[in-house]
This record gives structure tokens, C-alpha cells and sequence, in this order.
């Protein structure tokens, strides 16, 4: 894979994706939107230019890692994603789920939330659609349902796709704001699901500006690594 050079992620602030800065202007503040989104493009190329071959040895090692961690043997309600743009692919892990008795959940667009998500129940008749994102879930008639989908915190583990980490343990992630929000409440104790982020090795940097919003995770596995905050 062809070497990427890295943006400068160093800086004392950071807006949150999509907003501008608070607090005092200044030159640094104000160039922080731009930082990231030129992270997300390199990042994102980088897990672009792997081959198939590459993806698929990279899924198989991840998995293997995964089903290793005490997070993910506990697990009886599981979610995950369905890989898109690159991202590294959780799906091989969906059978031996099923064979351990976990019921796996699929994030979904919350139709009337503004950047907010549903977790709806995934097995093989589950009715799918393409977002506006082009990102294949169930079908909003059929996660509208309460007995399809739980909300965000009866979940034991969630298992969600990064652009980006550093060796902190610290993530960068898609830019819509959507898992801060909908885990928002994760900060505040009580119950909380177990956070785990997903990425190929090759999306690691040295270091990642931290927001007061990003909802921290308890671990990032890629193909090659688990860390942990």
C-alpha cells in the first residue's frame, strides 16, 4: 500500500464534527475543522487502498482478536455494523455469535432523532435497505417495532467502525456525530454498554485531538492490536 502522509492532528481544541469552535477565537481553533477533514480524506484513502485479499485477511484477523476479549464472550446483545468505504468487516463474527446464543443488532438512522441511532435485532430474514448514506440496515418499517430494537444502553457490547486512533486508545470517528450521541448518556453512570471500535491497523496515527464530546471507548481492536485507555 502506498505511503500516505498525515495532516498535523496536534492542537490544544477542537469543534465538535460539523460546528464551529467555542470559546475564543483564534487562528488555531478556527483551522481545527479543517485538520480533521483532511484526516478523515487520508484515512479513509489508506483503508481504500487495500485490496480484497488484504480486507479479507485483515477481517479474519480482527475477528480472531475479538473473540478472544472477555467483553465479547459475556456479550448476550451485540451490535455491530455492516462494513462500508473500506471499513474493516465485523460480519465473520456473526455466526459464532449466534452459535454462543447473542443476538446481534445493526445500527439503523432514528427516523425523528436528529443523528441519532436505533439498534435493531439482524438475522438472515431481516428486511434491508440503503440509507441515504448508501449504508445497507433493516428497513425503518421494520425496526419501527419496539420488540425489533432496544435502546442504546440495554445493549452488553457495541462494536463500532473509527477513520482513525491513536495508541492512547483515543478515536477519530465518521464525522456525523452519530454513536456520541446516541452514547452520549454513558458519561452519566448507570447502565452502559461496553464500547469497543473497529479499524484496520493501517488507520492508527500517533496521536488524535480529544473533544469534551467524544464519548470515550473502553477498547479499539484492529488486525494487528487491542488497546485499551
Amino acid at each position: 500500500m502506498p505511503h500516505v502522509p498525515l495532516p498535523d492532528t496536534t492542537a490544544p481544541c477542537e469543534p465538535h464534527d460539523g460546528e464551529t469552535a467555542s470559546g475564543p477565537s483564534s487562528p488555531t481553533c478556527a483551522d481545527i475543522p479543517t485538520r480533521r477533514r483532511e484526516l478523515r480524506r487520508t484515512l479513509r484513502r489508506r483503508r481504500r487502498a487495500l485490496t480484497p485479499r488484504q480486507q479479507r485477511q485483515a477481517a479474519k484477523a480482527l475477528c480472531h482478536r475479538l473473540r478472544g476479549l472477555p467483553e465479547l464472550r459475556r456479550a448476550r446483545r451485540v451490535a455491530l455494523y455492516l462494513p462500508n468505504d473500506g471499513e474493516i468487516d465485523p460480519r465473520p463474527l456473526i455466526a459464532w455469535l449466534e452459535r454462543r446464543g447473542a443476538r446481534v443488532y445493526l445500527p439503523v438512522l432514528a427516523p425523528l432523532a436528529h443523528n441519532r441511532l436505533w439498534f435493531v435485532r439482524y438475522h438472515a430474514g431481516t428486511p434491508m435497505v440503503s440509507n441515504r448514506f448508501g449504508i445497507r440496515e433493516p428497513d425503518t418499517r421494520h425496526g419501527a417495532h419496539r420488540a425489533r430494537r432496544l435502546p442504546a444502553w440495554a445493549l452488553d457490547l457495541v462494536l463500532m467502525p473509527l477513520v482513525g486512533f491513536d495508541d492512547r486508545a483515543q478515536r477519530l470517528g465518521m464525522g456525523g456525530g452519530f454513536y456520541d450521541r446516541s452514547f452520549a448518556f454513558a458519561r452519566q453512570g448507570g447502565p452502559r454498554p461496553r464500547l469497543i471500535g473497529l479499524a484496520h491497523d493501517c488507520q492508527r496515527v500517533p496521536t488524535l485531538p480529544v473533544a469534551s464530546w467524544d464519548v470515550p471507548l473502553d477498547a479499539i481492536a484492529s488486525d494487528a492490536r487491542v488497546l485499551r485507555p
